[in-house]
């Protein structure tokens, strides 16, 4: 399991699937991002035209520990892109609709870390490299709003446990990767 991380737009895509391109020829192309308006649906078709043809792509993000148990064929490598999407839509998906004033963190928090330690052991179980691209969101200022804040650190404590597990990780600046583990 091999985490890359990064600020937004810092090139972590890209350079985790050039990593992993040179261990395998063979690759499954976890994408957690959903389309949520017409940017979006831009961003996503194009993410799909740069991968290579010959990649398969699963889309989704909840119990990825599963897809990747079930659905990797033997001689694939896996790419997810990205934990912090994940995490973004699990929250979303928990929240059902309630004012962030209304909401439980705490018990939201150990829900998405439950599919984050599964992530993580179907990960170590698999055979082939898993390479696992997340956000780096802790070097920004503290955000404003109460969503926000919780959100930074339910991901923040996620990316934690991913580093912890990792055999290897990752930091990406403006396209330059520095291994930290």
């Amino acid at each position: 399991m091999i985490l890359v991380t990064g600020g937004a737009r810092s090139g972590k895509s890209s350079y985790a699937e050039r990593l992993l391109t040179k261990q395998c020829e063979q690759v499954l192309y976890i994408a957690t991002a959903q389309v949520t308006d017409e940017e979006m649906a831009a961003r996503i078709k194009r993410h799909k035209q740069e991968r290579p043809a010959h990649w398969r792509t699963w889309e989704g993000h909840q119990n990825l520990g599963s897809v990747i148990r079930q659905h990797r064929q033997p001689q694939e490598g896996v790419i997810l892109e990205c934990v912090t999407t994940l995490i973004a839509n699990l929250l979303f998906d928990l929240s059902g609709g309630v004012s962030p004033d209304e909401l439980d963190f705490t018990l939201l928090e150990v829900i998405i870390h439950h599919q984050i330690d599964d992530l993580i052991d179907a990960s170590l179980m698999c055979p082939m490299p898993v390479y696992l691209v997340t956000n780096e969101l802790g070097m920004g200022i503290t955000p404003e709003n109460r969503l926000a804040r919780h959100f930074v650190d339910i991901a923040g404590r996620a990316n934690q446990k991913l580093a912890q597990a990792a055999k290897e990780v990752w930091l990406i600046v403006s396209g330059i990767g520095v291994k930290i583990k």
